[in-house]
């Protein structure tokens, strides 16, 4: 039996054409995106948080999954059928393109944009279109939804069935994300204490130093590649 842990980031959806509203500086309508995405930002001006995530939601229906999101698809409908091992699939991005492409059980780490939270009782429901500020809990009818993100200086979710995954992890895979910040460094940390096989998918390498395999270049390419190589191998690393 071989378990996998995948986590993905922002590089993975931006081959979608998912642009991340990020100018020079992290900049939104000239709004620093550190200080208003935080709950700081959210008490002082919840318009502008609304107004931000509702523009992400809007621009995310004129996307569409790319080869990287339907190769780890057909990975994980494989790895699962054929019961080779273990399949875990982790994102940091609040987009439902792996859900599109037909992945089951993606763990978002910073929440989903296709969601509210109710500050008062933590009531999730499901959202489409825009939130307006103070719109009624369904379940409590307190004021309170807001977008079910994680903002800046807030904990990460699922964090630590995750670290417990990538400490029992034979590979572990990180893709579009810099392998050298958390939360990518810390399980990619822990996996390999583990003696996983971890493997970088970027443009670029991020040069950190428990990664063992790079694979460089756009994910839409090297995903759909490593996925063939993975299923090929049967139950063996394929490396």
């Amino acid at each position: 039996m071989t378990d996998l842990v995948i986590l993905t980031g922002a590089g993975i959806s931006a081959e979608s054409g998912l642009a991340t509203f990020r100018g020079e500086g992290g900049l939104w309508e000239d709004v620093d995106l550190r200080a208003l995405c935080s709950a700081e930002g959210l008490a002082a001006q919840p318009r502008k948080v609304h107004a931000f995530y509702d523009a992400r939601r809007a621009q995310l229906r004129e996307v569409a999954p790319n080869p990287a999101h339907a190769a780890l698809a057909q990975l994980q409908e494989r790895w699962t059928s054929e019961a080779r091992g273990a399949f875990t699939l982790a994102t940091m991005n609040g987009d439902d393109l792996h859900e599109r492409a037909g992945s089951r059980d993606v763990r978002h780490l910073h929440g989903t944009l296709f969601a509210a939270l109710c500050a008062e009782c933590g009531n999730r429901v499901g959202w489409e279109g825009e939130l307006p500020v103070r719109e009624d809990c369904p379940a409590c009818d307190a004021p309170a939804l807001r977008p079910d993100v994680v903002l800046f200086g807030e904990t990460p979710r699922h964090r630590h069935a995750l670290e417990a995954l990538a400490t029992k992890a034979d590979i572990f895979i990180a893709i579009g994300t810099s392998a050298s910040v958390h939360p990518a460094a810390r399980l990619l940390g822990l996996a390999r204490a583990n003696g996983a096989v971890t493997i970088e998918v970027n443009p670029a390498p991020t040069g950190a130093a428990d990664i063992l395999h790079v694979l460089e270049g756009p994910a839409s390419e090297e995903v759909p590649r490593l996925v063939r190589d993975l299923l090929a191998g049967a139950h063996a690393v394929p490396f």
